[in-house]
């Protein structure tokens, strides 16, 4: 399960997409991944907390469903499978660019297909196939960022052969370590927090769990500390082993990412190479992951007459294939993109994934204050600091979704997104509405199967 949420958070937001909050924040980009560390853990333990309680089908979305009403658990089940649908054409578009790296004739279009085929033929097999699989991934990605941390922070304090240390020195050295102000570091926020992306995952992977309070339990306080010190360490490394503006200079291309250029400072044999290899398998497993859980919304979604029922049926091994075909949907975008010069829509599909994610978050939180107002501690797994800690994660969001409009190029697509929340509400009141009703038992069911979990 910690694997599942790290495959999803570990992918291009941050391998390349730190290069745009460094531009934006300079070395003060180490306090944007602080500060989205910490909102991220507020909802993955507030997530986390909800889903030991009552690990039902759906997840937050169930949960969101429950304590808010059902519009709330519509509008955030069919936002976030809006999310994970788009992310998941969006890595495979990633994954097909660092192909070019070997093949530079090779179209876009070629591997997005075949590496389509083969995240639906994982995810097609049974749960245990793609648990596997994603905990197969996502070590490649978490074994590789653990070797940039520590030959990072040598290379920084110690030096290596042929290399003298390089200190802290670029830190304060242009501009001084915020050279753009706090406004920057706010402003970094909108694009820092798309990398958390997935965080939620774990209670949608709850209902599948042998026993839910323990593995929830365990796994949200490791996907907490693990994000933090992957995010903030490998931030530090790349903004101290070269100048911001050198790491800024972002275009897109493996050969633009802040971390093939602080390997390529080490001089090690066939660094591109090795740099190109693993940030593809960081998409491919973050592609991979979003598929699952785009799936598992879906067939949540059917399940509780809020898409057409026939997404609801599952295969004899239990895997709801039809709403997986629908979710492959985000592939289907990104051939579509790879066509008609996918560098002209990122920027919009990107914002509007994160209008999506953000609205999403603040929904769960909501969820967890009205949670914890009828349920209080019942929970065998608590957020630390309960409602005060959620609701300062609520005014967090909140800053971070403004920054969307305050941004340079992002005005539009924030504009977009939110028109496609005005859809989705018309989409509610014209055609589901008085149709959902909550399942109280399934709570119930879910509840009474988490307790036996916790005292076996």
């Amino acid at each position: 399960m910690t694997m599942i949420v790290l495959g999803s958070a570990l992918g291009t937001g941050l391998f390349l997409g730190s290069g745009s909050a460094i531009a934006l924040a300079g070395p003060a980009v180490i306090l944007s991944y602080a500060c989205g560390s910490l909102l991220a853990a507020i909802i993955g333990g507030a997530t986390g907390e909800m889903a030991v309680h009552s690990p039902v089908r759906g997840g937050f979305g169930s949960i969101a469903g429950k304590y808010l009403g059902p519009f709330a658990g519509f509008l955030t089940r069919w936002a976030y499978w809006t999310c994970t649908m788009v992310i998941t054409g969006i890595e495979l578009v990633a994954v097909a660019s660092y192909l070019k790296f070997w093949w530079p004739q090779l179209p876009l279009w070629v591997g997005i297909v075949a590496f389509g085929a083969l995240i639906i033929l994982l995810n097609i097999r049974s749960v245990h196939y793609f648990g596997v699989m994603e905990f197969a991934l996502s070590s490649v990605k978490v074994i590789a960022l653990s070797a940039f941390i520590l030959v990072g922070l040598c290379l920084v304090f110690f030096g290596l052969p042929g290399h003298a240390a390089t200190g802290i020195a670029h830190l304060s050295d242009d501009g001084g370590f915020m050279p753009g102000g706090i406004k920057s570091v706010w402003l970094s926020l909108a694009i820092v927090m798309f990398s958390f992306g997935g965080i939620e995952m774990i209670s949608i992977s709850a209902a599948e769990a042998k026993n839910p309070a323990r593995s929830v339990r365990s796994s949200a306080k490791a996907m907490m500390w693990r994000l933090a010190t992957f995010y903030i360490l490998s931030l530090f490394v790349v903004v101290s082993v070269i100048p911001w503006r050198q790491a800024a200079t972002f275009n897109g291309e493996v050969e633009g990412s802040p971390f093939v250029l602080v390997f390529s400072e080490l001089g090690i044999p066939a660094i591109a190479t090795i740099t190109n290899l693993v940030v593809l398998v960081a998409s491919l497993s973050a592609a991979n992951a979003n598929l699952y859980a785009g799936t598992r919304l879906m067939h949540s979604l059917a399940a509780d007459s809020m898409a057409p029922r026939m997404m609801s049926r599952t295969n004899r091994q239990g895997i709801p294939v039809r709403a997986m075909w629908l979710s492959t949907l985000g592939v289907v975008l990104a051939i579509l993109l790879a066509v008609f010069k996918p560098g002209d829509a990122f920027g919009t599909m990107i914002t509007l994934v994160m209008v999506s994610a953000l609205t999403v978050w603040v929904l769960i939180l909501l969820a967890y204050l009205a949670f914890k107002r009828v349920e209080g501690n019942s929970s065998a797994f608590r957020l630390w600091g309960g409602r005060a800690t959620g609701a300062l994660g609520i005014v967090g969001l909140c800053a971070v979704w403004s920054a969307l409009f305050a941004t340079q190029g992002t005005i539009a697509p924030a504009t977009v997104g939110v028109a496609y929340f005005v859809v989705l509400t018309m989409m509610y009141f014209a055609v589901v509405r008085k149709v959902h009703v909550v399942d109280e038992s399934a709570f119930e069911e879910a509840r009474r199967a988490s307790g036996s979990s916790s005292e076996a």
